[in-house]
């Protein structure tokens, strides 16, 4: 018996060490990575050249999915204390929700860009397939998350976080991807469920947002600026907002295929009437924001996983002016999106790179050092 005591002893031991912090934050590389190929293919002016490059991106996002949903397999398989400790953490839970838009961006990639390798047909059955499987883990998130933090999680007052969104807007990536679906599917009824249903998770995910937002504020203006390491987090309250634009206005643009007069016509001012003003609010919180980046780096924040935070939510802004600018002819619009998807590469390219120095280091797959606090609010 002793002989088969040792090996027993080891067959129980942890395996796959490199894996035990490897969280659902890491999802945001595949929805950064991404979304800059939806976006560039979303700007309403051709970029010579710039095709080509939008593809071997979507690749990218797409090998990265693949990867990750392998070693996040792994991780729920040999540290799964570590997985239910994410779970009942409420500043890591709300990261599931970047499991189901890790899953829509690349299928929306993979239909706007993905098609010039691919095909259309197998692009739009890839596209479908990563819908649906990413509306349900979106829509999941979105009641199990709340519901986790109601009777679960012990939530401290005043510590509302921009990452509290991530577990609500994934439905509205979903709504802002649907009508890729909408045109492919049979006349009728079809078509009008599906867009009834898109509006509906975009009804779903904007009134949560408008929960959580009044939280959020004041917990900055009560309790001061967040910790260094968490302040590029506040780009995420541009995910709804800039993804809630970019829904109405691609809803617009299939519905009248979809849905007969008068509502199709009501839809498209809709899209207008709603999403200006949700785009001047997105780029006051944009500035806002910034400002609180720089002076969160003037007092030395370094780099963490939260950089990725200027990625995709940057990117929706991006979709939800190009969206703007098809319907009113307006070049303003234009301009701004295109200004905005230079902002959104140049934020990609350094958080990539940032962060495959710290694969190559070791140091992103160590344990998450506690984040550093802000000394005082008025320095």
């Amino acid at each position: 018996m002793a002989t088969y005591a040792q090996p027993r002893r080891l067959l129980a031991a942890p395996r796959l060490p490199a894996l035990r912090h490897l969280g659902p934050n890491w999802y945001a590389t595949v929805m950064g990575t991404a979304i800059v190929a939806n976006a560039g293919a979303a700007l309403p002016f051709a970029v010579p050249g710039l095709r080509p490059v939008l593809t071997v991106v979507w690749g990218l996002s797409a090998v990265l999915l693949g990867a990750l949903l392998l070693a996040r397999a792994g991780h729920w398989a040999y540290h799964r204390d570590q997985a239910g400790a994410h779970l009942l953490d409420p500043d890591v839970a709300p990261f599931y929700g970047c499991l189901a838009m890790a899953l829509l961006s690349v299928g929306g990639a993979t239909v706007a860009v993905g098609r010039d390798i691919v095909g259309l047909g197998a692009a739009v059955a890839a596209g479908a397939v990563l819908w649906g499987v990413g509306t349900a883990v979106a829509l999941a998130v979105a009641v199990a998350i709340p519901y986790l933090m109601v009777v679960r999680h012990r939530v401290v007052p005043g510590s509302a976080s921009p990452v509290w969104l991530l577990a609500v807007v994934a439905p509205m990536v979903s709504a802002a991807l649907g009508p890729q679906i909408v045109p492919r599917l049979p006349e009728g009824q079809w078509r009008e469920a599906m867009l009834l249903a898109c509006y509906a998770m975009f009804g779903l995910s904007l009134l949560a947002t408008l929960l959580m937002l009044p939280l959020i504020f004041g917990r900055l203006v009560h309790g001061g600026p967040l910790p260094l390491a968490l302040t590029p987090t506040l780009f995420l309250v541009l995910g709804p907002l800039g993804q809630s634009v970019t829904a109405v206005n691609s809803l617009a643009e299939v519905a009248p295929g979809a849905i007969g007069a008068p509502y199709a016509d009501a839809l498209g001012a809709f899209a207008v009437l709603y999403g200006v003003p949700v785009m001047g609010f997105a780029l006051l919180w944009l500035v806002l924001a910034a400002a609180m980046v720089v002076r969160a780096a003037r007092n030395g924040m370094g780099f963490a996983m939260t950089w990725w935070a200027f990625t995709f939510p940057v990117g929706t802004c991006v979709t939800g002016a190009a969206g703007l600018a098809r319907h009113t002819g307006l070049d303003a619009l234009g301009w701004l999106s295109a200004g905005l998807y230079a902002t959104l590469v140049l934020a990609w390219a350094v958080a990539g790179l940032r962060t495959l120095r710290g694969l190559v280091s070791g140091a992103l797959l160590g344990a998450p050092a506690a984040p550093r606090p802000v000394r005082a609010r008025t320095t």
